[in-house]
């Protein structure tokens, strides 16, 4: 039997990036996925992709059109996880804003806003709807993915750090408030080739370098294979007695702060 068999999991922004590696990270265990997110077309070929590849593991997968940054949708992906595959034992908070850098001087409120509607507020109504069933039941894993952008400050960045330095707080707070019912909840603040990181490379290789050379392992890591099985074990009965924590998935690079070395115009 596999670590996550017949165990449920959420992951929103789950279409693509870091979220479908997670995904598929977590079907490989046995658990069956919705899919959440606003792109019907990543959504669904990711999920159509886990039944295909992880049915052997007895993995389902579905996706749920779903827009974070709205509390009614958000209440109704909980609802349909329910409905197409049973209450979810996991919620994995992923998807965030692809709005653009700015200085902070440059910074609009609407950029502000978006990002904590979605990377903050999203996450808090998820984690609502959620907790009943998990309380029922006495179990419940809730991983929410943060950044080292916050921890090291990145310029450029404030409507999406500050977003997800408040996602670390509360999910530490929401660790000591539901750990008597056996629910746990972590942060990871993870570095993975996405798409994002790719049009980095394009627009500026020089700069991408130099972030690569600031890595003591000198890469970004894989989404899947080195993101999932972090999941996978925060995910998993084996990781009982760990909440509250954030664990940084970046190969070294938060020790001495991975640099930012582009100037923003």
């Amino acid at each position: 039997m596999s670590k996550l068999t017949a165990k449920v999991a959420i992951v929103t922004g789950g279409g693509r990036g870091i979220g479908r590696g997670v995904a598929r990270a977590l079907a490989a265990e046995g658990a069956s996925i919705v899919i959440a997110g606003r792109t019907e077309q990543t959504g669904r070929a990711t999920a159509d992709e886990i039944e295909r590849d992880f049915a052997d593991r007895g993995a389902r997968a579905v996706y749920v059109r779903t827009d974070v940054g709205e509390p009614d949708s958000v209440r109704a992906m909980v609802e349909a996880a329910g409905r197409e595959l049973g209450q979810a034992d996991i919620l994995v908070n992923n998807a965030t804003p692809a709005s653009g850098m700015a200085r902070l001087e440059k910074m609009t409120p609407e950029a502000m806003d978006e990002h904590l509607r979605v990377n903050y507020h999203g996450a808090f109504t998820a984690m609502q709807a959620v907790f009943p069933a998990m309380r029922e039941r006495g179990y419940g894993r809730i991983i929410n993915m943060c950044s080292l952008n916050g921890i090291n400050a990145h310029r450029y960045t404030a409507m999406y750090n500050g977003s997800k330095e408040a996602l670390r707080a509360l999910t530490r707070t929401a660790a000591v408030e539901w750990a008597q019912w056996g629910i746990t909840c972590n942060a990871i603040c993870p570095a993975a080739v996405t798409d994002p990181w790719e049009a980095f490379v394009r627009f500026d290789p020089d700069g991408a370098q130099q972030v690569l050379d600031g890595n003591p392992m000198g890469r970004l890591g894989d989404a899947e294979s080195d993101i999932g099985p972090l999941v996978v074990f925060l995910a998993s009965a084996d990781s009982g007695y760990i909440t509250g924590n954030t664990i940084h998935a970046d190969g070294g690079g938060h020790v001495s702060g991975v640099p930012w070395p582009f100037e923003a115009p």
